[in-house]
């Protein structure tokens, strides 16, 4: 199939003009976009979860140590002032890739000010710390919702009794032996790359490298460390079921956070020289992105029956598993994702002070079909990043509707990777996806 350049805008053309007026426009926004960086940079020296990655010149990083106390005011001061002279950019853009960036910079700020103000102890219910962090409210949904999907589960699992503990007896069946898991991994990351070389030309050099780890509160993740490379993480705290093979490599690597970095990196910071994407800051609107897609990008690379058929044909022969209710065990996932948002309400009434830690692991077991474990790590990653699970359902269901409403549905592959690549090249904000 023939590769997909990416270096088209996503959403509009953008103006070129290079009159004085442009030129002095530019400048003032890339002057605005240091500051933003070296903002950001200043938050990270307290707020160690803050910056999630940084590939930008060291001229950048902060050239003081911390001061001893938080420096809540200064920093807040500095954000709100930023924000009102990017907002007289987007304001009076003579450039549309410029009013572009400013109100991408803008979200990201509203962001930097709500997490100035957690860090600090200031609190907001669930739902209005999502939306000034992340861009967006996920929706809400009652118990009888989750219940009519755990009742579809009961009509095709096998056995009788609950159907979280008849789930986990099927689960429990995939489960990939320790001394096999490397090859696992290492075999669905390699088929993940290759679907994903099919379509885009990657920038020469990417690598990353692969690590296990244990005592966190994820599964997995990436670090990315720019030019091109990233250092992926393993939990192997948890059981790793085969399934999560699939679903952890595609989503730290390919077309996930690996591809989504660097196609950052190479179209807007090194081709474009745009200052303000060598920044990461986990907790902001770029994250919904991030997360989403990485998430969408799972079914992007294997969709339909291709990824139960990968494991069943490759993955379990490779980790010395009966492949005997594998077909049955893809099914019931099929459904248990319908159930993903569940983990949202454990977190909402968490946060919200309105569900204990025993009623969010019950809730979690009963509606998310998490064994124990599962569950109590899940509940230690939602108290440590509060609002940020809104990021794996639902911006995943923002992109995949952004996608498919453009035309890139399972029915048109090309068109499907096509705009999923832009998508990942380009500064985009909830907005634009909301935007029907």
């Amino acid at each position: 199939m023939k590769k997909i350049l990416l270096y088209l805008p996503l959403f509009f053309m953008l103006s070129c003009g290079h009159g004085p007026a442009q030129l002095d426009e530019n400048k003032k926004l890339n002057t605005l976009a240091t500051e933003y960086v070296r903002l950001g940079l200043n938050i990270g020296q307290y707020d160690t979860d803050f910056v999630d990655a940084y590939y930008g010149p060291d001229s950048l990083k902060p050239k003081l140590p911390p001061a001893k106390e938080f420096p809540k005011d200064s920093l807040l001061a500095n954000t709100n002032i930023l924000m009102n002279e990017l907002k007289i950019i987007s304001t009076n853009a003579q450039v549309d890739s410029n009013k572009m960036r400013a109100d991408w910079m803008i979200n990201q700020l509203v962001a930097f000010g709500r997490r100035i103000r957690i860090y600090s102890g200031e609190e907001r219910p669930f739902d209005e710390e999502s939306k000034e962090l992340f861009g967006v409210s996920a929706p809400v949904y009652d118990e009888d919702h989750f219940k009519a999907q755990i009742a579809l589960l009961d009509s095709i699992l096998p056995g009788k009794g609950r159907v979280s503990e008849r789930f986990q007896k099927l689960a429990n069946r995939f489960i990939i032996p320790k001394d096999k898991l490397d090859a696992v991994i290492k075999a669905a990351i390699a088929e993940a790359r290759k679907r994903t070389m099919a379509h885009y030309s990657l920038p020469a050099g990417e690598a990353f490298s692969l690590e296990y780890v244990t005592d966190k509160p994820w599964s997995g993740y990436n670090w990315y460390k720019g030019n091109y490379k990233s250092t992926v993480q393993i939990n192997t705290d948890l059981k790793i079921f085969i399934d999560r093979a699939i679903d952890v490599g595609s989503h730290e690597s390919y077309p996930g956070h690996h591809v989504y970095n660097m196609l950052l990196e190479k179209h807007l910071y090194r081709d474009k020289g745009w200052v303000e994407i060598s920044l990461y800051p986990l907790f902001s609107p770029q994250s919904l992105i991030a997360e989403g897609s990485a998430n969408y990008g799972i079914e992007v690379a294997f969709p339909g029956e291709d990824k139960a058929k990968f494991a069943k044909n490759v993955l379990l022969p490779l980790a010395g598993l009966d492949t005997a209710g594998i077909d049955l065990y893809f099914k019931a996932l099929a459904i248990r994702g319908q159930l993903n948002y569940a983990r949202n309400e454990a977190a909402r009434g968490l946060v919200n002070n309105t569900m204990s830690k025993d009623k969010a692991a019950n809730y979690l077991t009963k509606y998310c079909l998490m064994n124990d474990e599962t569950a109590a790590k899940s509940i230690s990653f939602i108290k440590k990043n509060r609002s940020y699970v809104i990021n794996y359902n639902y911006g995943q269901d923002l992109v995949k509707d952004y996608i498919e409403r453009n035309g890139g549905t399972a029915k048109n592959p090309a068109k499907q990777w096509e705009l999923f690549g832009k998508l990942l090249s380009n500064e985009v904000g909830p907005d634009q996806l909301l935007q029907k």
